[in-house]
């Protein structure tokens, strides 16, 4: 059995140690959880007995924590041999700005060379996998079609089913898991800000996604990855959680990750979210004045690099403090900016970028069409029941 030098304790006996700690010494980690929950990446006692004498790659970013360390540091003093890790977008740790395409570089800290999968690639390569024995994902979703983790893995699972490498997923909780709502995503119009026929608000966390993947078929024909999930321990999807770290540098806290889903649709539009702002996707405005009280100005900055309407004053809502709705999507901004808009026509940007964040075109030309936002939410009432009868066949969790 591996020791520690520093320790002299067993393996399994500092997985434990480490599982106490998560258990009793994070005041702040879960503010309004319940303290016994526990995600995939704390119950190391599950999972390193899969990873003993083999060469591991590892798909994580800056939210992939044991308490306040990285999962590759404690695994690293657990003495896994940790040979690559993937990084997805916004790089290792966390700091490029949306887009932004990221470089292969060595950890300074640990020495490890990371692979990026928002670069040349997005999709691990059989030389990659070559010299690898199981692959871990553990990365912080927010419960939305098109925030592009899940896109990442999407493909370390078929990189993985095309050379028969075991992928381990340590799940973590849904901020957004307590509802299922939006148009299910027509494959016409799959992208990797939309990868799967599902709704823009899934109602899956990571490990139940990845399930769903392998289950559906939605690998190819005849792939299926070699998949373990390690469940969260004590949560339910009614289960309100707290991120304990900004999932990606526009989503700063709280308010801004449960109003995400209700807001990106304004992405494909000439309203800015507050991408440049210290408030981003908690104000909406542009430059007219007609959309509200509220002023402010997106600017360059890290994170933000570039951000629409960048230098502009614009006009809007500040919906820094407003109640969250538990229900659903909160689209009443979305339709009433829409009717606010002098020029319809121009609302949405040129590139119809729109259609690839709804996951389908019928959105836009609904709106344009005059069509109430009652019916619009109607139409996609019949997919999302067909959706939701999949779905149970996938829950982890209540």
């Amino acid at each position: 059995m591996p020791t520690l030098c520093s320790a002299r304790l067993t393996l399994s006996a500092f997985a434990l140690f480490l599982t106490m700690i998560c258990c009793t010494a994070q005041p702040n980690r879960n503010s309004v959880s319940a303290p016994s929950l526990l995600t995939g990446a704390d119950q190391t006692n599950l999972y390193l007995p899969m990873l003993q004498g083999k060469r591991v790659g590892m798909v994580v970013n800056h939210t992939s924590r044991i308490g306040q360390t990285h999962l590759v540091d404690s695994l690293l003093a657990l003495g896994v041999s940790i040979k690559t890790i993937f990084a997805p977008e916004h790089g290792f740790r966390g700091e490029a700005t949306d887009g932004e395409k990221i470089s292969n570089a060595r950890d300074p800290r640990t020495g490890v060379m990371i692979a990026s999968l928002y670069g040349q690639n997005r999709k691990p390569s059989k030389a990659q996998l070559d010299s690898l024995d199981v692959l871990i994902f553990d990365i912080q979703d927010v419960g939305t079609r098109f925030y592009t983790y899940i896109s990442t893995m999407h493909y370390v699972m078929e990189a993985c089913a095309e050379n028969k490498k075991p992928l381990i997923v340590l799940d973590r909780p849904n901020p957004n898991g307590h509802y299922v709502d939006g148009p299910v995503l027509d494959p016409k119009f799959k992208s990797f800000v939309g990868m799967h026929p599902i709704p823009v608000v899934h109602g899956l966390t990571v490990g139940e996604l990845a399930r769903m993947i392998n289950g559906e078929g939605w690998l190819g024909p005849g792939k299926s990855c070699p998949l373990t999930v390690v469940p969260v321990k004590n949560y339910t999807h009614q289960t309100p959680y707290v991120l304990p770290v900004r999932p990606s540098p526009n989503l700063p806290n709280q308010q801004a990750v449960l109003l995400y889903p209700s807001l990106c649709f304004f992405e494909g539009t000439v309203v800015s979210v507050g991408r440049g702002t210290d408030k981003q996707f908690q104000v909406i405005g542009s430059p007219y004045t007609q959309y509200g009280p509220y002023q402010f100005t997106p600017v360059d900055k890290p994170g933000a690099v570039n951000p629409p309407l960048e230098g502009k004053l614009c006009y809007g809502l500040d919906l820094s403090t407003v109640p969250i709705s538990r229900k659903g999507m909160m689209l009443d901004y979305f339709f009433d900016f829409f009717n606010r808009a002098s020029d319809k026509t121009k609302f949405f940007l040129a590139n119809n970028g729109i259609d690839r964040l709804a996951g389908t075109d019928q959105l836009r030309l609904q709106m344009l069409a005059g069509v109430s936002a009652q019916k619009i939410r109607a139409s996609w009432q019949p997919a999302l029941s067909a959706y939701k009868q999949t779905r149970q066949k996938y829950l982890l969790y209540p």
